[in-house]
């Protein structure tokens, strides 16, 4: 069985770090909706926070694996990470482009982008 740790593209890498989190903030929202109080109006809010978190950690990996160029293995991730999202939302919602759709790209590749230029420049210890 492939691990991630064994996967040898930056962008690749971060891409999968990227969903991994996003996949354990989305089971963990479900089981505090679940058996808490809490409304599906916070969603949108945690939402952007986990996608957040996620692409700037998946860009982190990316300029880690990559060891140079961080903002651009990092931006690559963002950009990949939306594409697919939209992607999605057009197969599995109909939903119709628009400019929010460009500043939401623009968002994840800065975000993304922003993790890989810390992720090149953090040394090994």
């Amino acid at each position: 069985m492939l691990k991630i740790s064994q996967v040898k593209l930056p962008v690749v890498a971060g891409f999968i770090y990227t969903f991994v989190i996003v996949f354990i903030g989305a089971v963990l929202f479900s089981l505090i909706l679940a058996f808490t109080g809490t409304r599906e109006a916070s969603l949108p809010t945690f939402v952007y926070a986990v996608n957040g978190l996620a692409l700037f950690f998946g860009g982190f990996v990316s300029g880690k694996r990559g060891g140079e160029k961080g903002w651009y293995y990092g931006g690559m991730t963002g950009l990949f990470y939306y594409l697919f999202v939209l992607l999605l939302s057009f197969l599995g919602f109909d939903a119709k482009f628009g400019v929010s759709h460009l500043y939401s790209l623009l968002l994840s590749f800065l975000i993304a982008a922003i993790g890989g230029i810390i992720g090149v420049n953090i040394t090994k210890r």
